[in-house]
């Protein structure tokens, strides 16, 4: 029995070994990823994304489950954050949420760039041929969302808290639901990234259908699930197939906040992801 014992335990080791995130630099872009164990491996990519002020290693759970189920799992410092924080000493937060068109669209635009070529190094240095999803929570799923429309390799998409729509009319501060944050002026670069990659207004670029599965607090106010509603019923007046393939799941008594602490909703995303 001790014996048994013993080599369940290396076994055990060896899995996890396997499963730990390495780390590398992709051009300018601090890059995590897990490989999966080679029994399982699909030739598959994911890509999982952090929400605001998170980073490369926010999401290692998530990568270590895609690795699991085959997938090889990529997740990098979205810009301005992580190790591409730079020296500044005033923090993120405070400043998206003073000017968030000047602060926060160049976050979600050039961090959507950087993951598309971070996708292109992940299926050429590893020779993978197979599906492409990507998923996120809060500012990580804007950004799967809006890669979805630009990479037309990503067949799913998986968000928790996120929206197609980078206005978000009507946004509150996170801790406080009744304080409606004045958006103010776009960078003439946050609008060029806002005009090219902002889902809502780029419509067209969603017709064929990837898979989507949305979820949200029923009482965010912060990013608000009538966002989505919105993207997809006017989808279904242009294109019903890329209606019905997205599929929105508002959590009773959830707020932001309450919805992306939840383990089970980002597990319930990652099935999603694997299919």
């Amino acid at each position: 029995m001790g014996n048994q014992n013993e080599k369940t335990m290396t076994r055990k080791t060896s899995k996890e070994k396997r499963l730990e995130p390495e780390f590398v630099n992709v051009d300018d872009v601090p890059v995590a990823f897990c490989r999966p164990d080679e029994s399982v491996a699909n030739g598959s990519l994911a890509v999982w994304l952090p929400y605001l002020g998170g980073n490369k290693e926010t999401g290692i759970r998530e990568l270590q489950q895609l690795a699991a189920s085959g997938y090889f799992a990529i997740s990098l410092d979205p810009w301005q954050h992580g190790d591409r924080k730079g020296t500044t000493t005033s923090s993120l937060r405070t400043r998206v949420f003073k000017e968030f068109r000047a602060n926060m669209w160049p976050v979600l635009g050039i961090t959507t760039l950087d993951t598309y070529r971070v996708i292109d190094w992940a299926i050429a240095t590893y020779n993978l041929s197979g599906d492409v999803v990507a998923g996120g929570v809060s500012m990580g799923g804007d950004i799967a969302i809006a890669l979805a429309g630009i990479d037309q390799r990503i067949t799913r998409v998986a968000a928790i808290a996120s929206t197609p729509e980078w206005t978000r009319p009507g946004m509150t501060d996170v801790m406080d639901p009744k304080k409606i944050i004045d958006q103010g002026i776009p960078t003439h670069l946050g609008e060029w990234l806002y005009k090219t990659l902002n889902p809502m207004t780029n419509r067209s670029a969603y017709s064929r259908a990837p898979a989507m599965h949305l979820e949200f607090g029923a009482t965010d106010t912060h990013v608000s699930p009538q966002c989505a509603l919105a993207f997809k019923e006017a989808l279904e007046k242009e294109c019903p197939a890329a209606a019905q393939a997205i599929t929105i799941i508002l959590n009773d008594g959830c707020n932001h906040l309450s919805l992306i602490q939840k383990h089970s909703i980002a597990k319930r995303a990652v099935e999603f992801l694997i299919g």
